[in-house]
């Protein structure tokens, strides 16, 4: 089989099968690899959670979004949620369920008996790890980039599925995002080499078939022959739970307030009150026209809109709370979600129209489309603020 990969470590045999979690040869490959390679041991690429969640399907009745965003998770859910409707949209467009060869390699491992394991790392770990690790601009682009995949139109075939699986275009796919993204690209990806890597060689058993994604290949072979080289320990710790805030995250919240305020008060002692006031009524007006235009965008309740004009100004002074808090929790109590909207959730995040209509994503999308009009009305209204200053 030609995307099995041999690696022989003394007396042990690991044996990688590099698959796409939408193809359904993979399915099949998974199939043809237990039966012909007869390992007493399989590692999989999925965590307990995942598995639970594809197997048994995600039990969205028990999310409480007043909660979520309470925590500060709006973002990190609607991450989670939309890299969900990709998986299902590639799934519904190939007609297969995402990670089924995953399932199905359990499925045959308990039917044969075959003692196996959850090799990868719990994917709410890896998600916050990712978030924590990524600055303001990276977290934007980030979820721009998740975004787009619902607006996108476009279809994989399973031609397309299948060229994945190659070597030069999982390559290239790897060193756009290490572009584009590179500390994502570290959280998703490098680390997750290491971490499979590391429970694959821990893991019981002579002849070992590890079921993983095809771009997490080289990147195991490269672990594997580093720890049977003993050049690197198999200590998972310091990848496996969410780094605390550094010095420089807790005081950066502080600075665009402290910044806005300094410009607005040299305005008053600089030009007096008719100008000084001129300067925070242009602060007003930026920050909150442009937070009501992402929650107009997002078709929120008229009232929800009017809010996040009057709280922007006041929230992007106070790093403890944003205008998403404001103008999603109220749009949660205008618009509470409906037993049946947590019903359909899996359904509904398939289609830009049901994160829409589906009032429980939709309170994600006036959290997150008033947060961004916020915070681009920051960033215009600090340098015209400053230009205006400087001309006076």
């Amino acid at each position: 089989m030609e995307r099995l990969h041999r690696i022989t470590m003394g007396s042990r045999e690991i044996l990688l099968l590099g698959t796409a979690h939408v193809s359904r040869d993979s399915v099949a490959d998974v199939e043809r690899a237990i039966e012909e390679e007869a390992p007493d041991r399989l590692c999989i690429e999925i965590d307990s959670s995942r598995y639970e969640s594809i197997s048994e399907g995600q039990n969205w009745d028990r999310l409480n979004i007043y909660q979520v965003l309470k925590q500060k998770k709006g973002f990190l859910l609607l991450a989670n949620l939309v890299l969900s409707s990709f998986q299902r949209r590639m799934g519904l467009d190939l007609g297969i369920t995402p990670g089924a060869e995953m399932i199905r390699a359990i499925e045959l491992a308990r039917e044969r008996d075959i003692p196996f394991s959850f090799c990868d790392r719990e994917i709410q770990t890896t998600l916050r790890r990712a978030w924590r690790k990524t600055g303001l601009w990276g977290k934007n682009k980030m979820l721009a980039a998740l975004l787009s995949s619902v607006f996108s139109k476009e279809k994989l075939s399973n031609e397309e599925i299948e060229r994945l699986k190659n070597r030069s275009a999982l390559e290239d796919m790897m060193a756009e995002l290490a572009e584009y993204l590179p500390s994502v690209k570290e959280v998703l990806i490098d680390e997750r080499d290491r971490y499979l890597a590391t429970k694959i060689y821990q893991a019981e058993g002579r002849r070992i078939l590890a079921v993983v994604g095809a771009g997490h290949v080289q990147g195991i072979v490269s672990w594997l022959e580093s720890l049977e080289a003993g050049s690197v320990d198999d200590d998972l710790s310091p990848i496996d739970s969410v780094p605390p805030p550094t010095f420089v995250s807790k005081v950066l919240p502080w600075l665009v307030p402290l910044a806005v305020a300094g410009i607005i008060i040299a305005g008053f002692l600089r030009s007096g009150w008719q100008e000084g006031l001129s300067m925070l009524w242009l602060w007003v007006v930026v920050n909150g026209t442009l937070s009501a235009a992402g929650a107009l965008l997002a078709l929120a309740h008229p009232l929800t809109i009017i809010v996040s004009f009057l709280a922007a100004p006041i929230t992007s002074m106070n790093p403890t709370i944003g205008v998403g808090f404001v103008s999603g929790f109220l749009e949660a109590v205008l618009r509470k979600p409906r037993v049946t909207d947590f019903k359909n959730l899996h359904t509904d995040i398939a289609t830009l129209r049901g994160f829409y209509r589906n009032r429980l994503t939709h309170v994600l999308v006036v959290f997150f489309l008033s947060s961004i009009g916020s915070a681009v009305g920051t960033f215009i209204g600090i340098p015209w603020l400053t230009s205006l200053l400087a001309g006076r």
